[in-house]
């Protein structure tokens, strides 16, 4: 159980545990209760992209009856086709804009926001809601990263502070332990990419995964996007087979917000990213074959990806791994994906086979 965070000289405190009765009488001061218990929300922040943080997450706009799941007016789920991967967590994700306001995708790769923009995650472990994510950009420009843990009654979820929790207890999780990310751990990711919205983009909503989510075409047509160039809408990533479509949407997904090609380098030089302008070279086949080899413990010489040999691939062996001086990606996540692993296998021992027949 946790109290909501309190601030002083403009920083997070931390986010103590407290015995659920406690939990009960601090939200009764910021809460309103009616019928059988059940907890409404608070009016959000008066001005959007202001301020600072919601102390709970039943002030933060996503809901207006946070112990019912009751989405506020004008918050969207929505689905990406090649989420990250955290451990096997049941993720679900929403979007607020800002009354009267649309989203800029004239550069199809790095679409610009209005301020206000809120985006939440939840994350869900054996069927019990643990931590939701908010990414909200500030009237600044700016773009603020917070966290929310709920209660174990799942009811409504407090502030976490800006170092996160290393280790809460979490039946289900890895181990029993789940992380919650810092500040930090966030601004690693979402700020080595072009627009730190990692899951809502051109290539993610190209195509709906599921029912009744939304795609580029419904965006566009309900005015959310605007200025998206022509041919974008019916683009794709651009691949010989399923299985390397497969493979270059996970990477794209869970590598590219940090092998991208921007200026803020990593060690291993690679473009992942996947850009949906038309006649668009294929950069992630491009660094992946080409001459991206460094140096690896107990070898002269390491290749990113051997055609024919996953055996020898070093991305599999980083993918595979538990150590985390070496597991790739770094963050977030201790459990191997074992689905990724099989497709990237396959896509190298069979797909690759013949590099010259690969995309360009």
């Amino acid at each position: 159980m946790f109290r909501p965070a309190t601030r002083a000289a403009g920083s997070v405190k931390e986010v103590l545990a407290v015995p659920a009765v406690h939990l009960l009488c601090l939200c009764m001061t910021a809460l309103s209760f009616a019928g059988a218990g059940a907890v409404h929300s608070a009016p959000a922040e008066p001005e959007p992209g202001q301020g600072p943080a919601p102390a709970m997450l039943s002030i933060s706009g996503l809901y207006t009856d946070t112990a019912l799941r009751t989405l506020a007016p004008g918050v969207r789920e929505f689905e990406p086709r090649f989420p990250l991967w955290s451990d096997g967590a049941a993720k679900r994700r929403w979007v607020l804009l800002p009354p009267n306001s649309s989203i800029d995708a004239s550069d199809a790769d790095r679409w610009d926001f209005p301020p206000g923009t809120r985006f939440w995650k939840e994350f869900a472990v054996a069927g019990r809601p643990v931590e939701t994510r908010m990414i909200q950009r500030l009237a600044s420009g700016q773009w603020r990263f917070v966290t929310y843990v709920w209660d174990d009654a799942g009811r409504d979820a407090a502030l976490a502070p800006e170092s996160g929790f290393k280790s809460l207890p979490v039946a289900g999780a890895p181990n029993g332990k789940y992380r919650i990310p810092s500040r930090q751990d966030c601004l690693a990711c979402h700020e080595s990419a072009a627009v730190p919205v990692l899951g809502f983009s051109a290539v993610q909503l190209s195509r709906a995964p599921a029912p009744g989510m939304p795609d580029l075409r419904a965006l566009v047509r309900e005015g959310w996007l605007r200025g998206l160039p022509a041919g974008v809408q019916a683009s794709d990533i651009e691949a010989r087979t399923p299985v390397e479509h497969a493979a270059l949407g996970y990477l794209h997904g869970n590598c590219a917000h940090c092998h991208n090609g921007s200026p803020q380098r990593v060690p291993v030089q690679l473009d992942l990213q996947q850009r949906l302008h038309p006649g668009r070279e294929q950069m992630a086949l491009r660094t992946l074959l080409g001459e991206s080899r460094f140096r690896e413990a107990g070898r002269d010489s390491a290749a990113i990806v051997v055609p024919g040999h996953a055996a020898d691939s070093v991305l599999v062996d980083r993918m595979r791994s538990t150590n985390p001086m070496t597991r790739m990606p770094p963050l977030a996540t201790i459990v191997p994906d074992d689905a990724a692993l099989a497709v990237m296998r396959s896509w190298i021992e069979q797909d690759l086979v013949n590099p010259k027949e690969r995309p360009r």
